[in-house]
């Protein structure tokens, strides 16, 4: 089982990756991105289970990342969970017509990350 982390900043990716290191006792691979054209690129090769995926990312924002793997995968498309600093509903309306599944507001609670994960890969 994989997870990816998209995230254009570090303290961002490292604090979602210390918050799933236990499962990586379960066997749980964590992969990491740092703009959206890698993010793309490692959901397409790496086919991870889960993804975590901020809105505002350069090369390509976080919409247009759930919007291309949707169209590529279709039925075999990770869970996507959209990361933003901005909660407006508007927002939150675009990220689930890009295609994904759940969307979380920055400041995060690491709790709730390691939640969904578990329920997302059935842990």
């Amino acid at each position: 089982m994989k997870i990816l982390i998209a995230d254009d900043e570090a303290h961002i990716r490292m604090l979602i990756e210390q918050t799933l290191d236990d499962l990586e006792d379960e066997g749980v691979e964590i992969l990491t991105a740092a703009n959206g054209e890698e993010a793309l690129e490692g959901i397409l090769d790496e086919r991870p289970e889960l993804v975590f995926v901020d809105v505002m990312m350069p090369k390509m924002d976080g919409m247009e990342v759930c919007r291309q793997v949707k169209s590529k995968l279709g039925e075999a498309s990770p869970y996507l969970v959209m990361l933003t600093a901005k909660g407006q509903d508007l927002d939150k309306q675009k990220g689930m017509e890009a295609g994904a599944d759940l969307f979380l507001t920055k400041p995060f609670d690491p709790d709730e990350i390691q939640s969904i994960a578990l329920r997302v890969l059935g842990l």
